[in-house]
């Protein structure tokens, strides 16, 4: 069980770059003019995502294995887990509206500003922390 656990926070982690540094290249790509520098920021940006999405699939699959097979989180006197699970749900929603943004910047139909990427950017941060505080504090 506590390598499944390693590898799901190994997992997770690394999902977890990409949710952090895939809004940051959107901030640039908003606030670029120039076709060749979009055009690399592009290219990271698709690069990213689709390696955020691959390493997304472990972590989840692994903390599904801990809870529902393990039983980590089971049974009564457990509702962190219940809100940690809606974090997930949540950020699970993140990811696919990043996906849904990048294609937007593909298209050049972004028409969202930097400033609102800077604050779109602060999600997966106050999703992780939550996460956090329900799986090591487990207030409730």
């Amino acid at each position: 069980m506590l390598w499944i656990k390693a590898f799901h926070i190994l997992f997770v982690i690394s999902w977890f770059a990409g949710l952090f540094y895939l809004p940051r290249i959107f901030v640039n790509l908003a606030m670029e003019n120039d076709v060749a520098t979009t055009e690399r920021l592009l290219l990271m940006a698709r690069k990213l995502y689709r390696f955020m999405t691959v390493l997304a699939i472990p972590a989840l699959a692994l903390g599904l294995y801990l809870w529902l097979v393990i039983g980590i989180g089971k049974g009564p006197g457990n509702g962190w887990m219940h809100a940690k699970l809606t974090c997930v749900l949540l950020l699970i929603g993140y990811h696919h509206a990043c996906g849904s943004l990048l294609k937007k910047f593909e298209k050049g139909m972004n028409q969202r500003s930097h400033f609102w990427f800077r604050w779109f950017n602060e999600v997966p941060v106050i999703l992780l922390l939550i996460v956090l505080i329900m799986v090591v504090v487990k207030p409730f």
